[in-house]
């Protein structure tokens, strides 16, 4: 959305439409490099040795999380439209029937790489999600879009369980933690991305400016309960005595370091476009420091897919 009289919009999307486009392919080719990338260069100098095919699992990881992320999203921006008071009643095309595709094709490919393939645990858990992002995906062409929250909340069930195998201990802990961080996560990124397309939309409006209000407050609940689970589970792989040196003497602890500081860059955008959305003449300012938070929560997400395709470091 541009920061102009609502008479300019047209011509204004108009000129920028293709450059947007551009930028668009450039920013997603580039994210792609940190997952296929990421686990030679993290591992460098570790003594660790990435498997083959971490790179390509942890694209994979990296698909299913955006595109779980863009259907959340979809439906809670929805949510807090129906909540602002004379909300205009358009809303942007819907992404989730393509973002299902992405998901189901990630996630079947998951299930291919995993050890014995389908027939393994994580095989197992794979194909769920594959069906879950089917179901999903037909659910967002009905009438009753809001029905794909039970295949989408199938498929946050299923990673949290493929996340912590019986094998460790307490992994019914570890799964908890796991479901509200994915949760928490996927209604912050994919919530503020669909926000903003409806706000390209709506153009400037008093119910624009109230619905970046309502998210704000949201998101602040959601940047709590993404923090302190995310701290609850690098404890329970790192033990408190051992986090400095893993932190940077072993590949997921140097993969978790940079996500970190990505989610501290993002706390600090967001807290600039709060106050932007407090403090501005226009509170629709707010949306310039929101489009570059956007921009970084992409990369957390494709940090955090990374971070799943590395081995844990060794305890003790």
């Amino acid at each position: 959305m541009a920061l102009i009289r609502p008479t300019e919009v047209t011509e204004s999307v108009r000129r920028t439409g293709p450059g947007r486009a551009v930028a668009l392919l450039v920013l997603v080719g580039l994210a792609a490099l940190i997952p296929l990338l990421g686990p030679s260069v993290a591992a460098h100098g570790t003594g660790e040795a990435p498997t083959t095919d971490s790179g390509v699992v942890a694209l994979l990881r990296v698909l299913l999380f955006a595109a779980l992320c863009v259907q959340v999203g979809e439906l809670f921006a929805a949510g807090l439209a129906r909540r602002v008071p004379g909300a205009p009643p358009g809303r942007p095309v819907g992404w989730a029937p393509y973002a299902a595709v992405v998901g189901f094709s990630a996630a079947a490919a998951a299930g291919e790489l995993a050890p014995h393939g389908h027939g393994s645990r994580g095989g197992v858990l794979a194909l769920l999600e594959a069906v879950a992002f089917a179901v999903a995906g037909l659910c967002a062409l009905t009438r009753r879009p809001n029905r794909q929250v039970w295949p989408l909340a199938a498929v946050i069930l299923a990673e949290a369980l493929r996340a912590h195998p019986p094998t460790e201990p307490t992994p019914l802990i570890g799964s908890g933690l796991t479901v509200i961080h994915l949760t928490c996560s996927a209604l912050w990124a994919g919530g503020l991305l669909n926000v903003l397309r409806m706000l390209r939309g709506w153009g400037e409006t008093e119910a624009g400016a109230a619905l970046l209000g309502v998210y704000a407050r949201v998101a602040a609940v959601l940047f709590a309960g993404v923090t302190t689970t995310g701290l609850c589970s690098s404890l329970r792989r790192m033990p408190s005595e051992a986090v400095l040196d893993q932190l940077t003497t072993t590949a997921y602890g140097r993969v978790l370091l940079a996500k970190v500081l990505v989610v501290g860059a993002v706390a600090l955008l967001a807290l600039w476009a709060r106050t932007r959305l407090r403090q501005a003449p226009d509170p629709l300012a707010a949306c310039s420091p929101a489009r570059v938070e956007i921009v970084a929560l992409g990369v957390v997400v494709a940090v955090s897919g990374l971070l799943t395709a590395l081995p844990l470091p060794v305890k003790g």
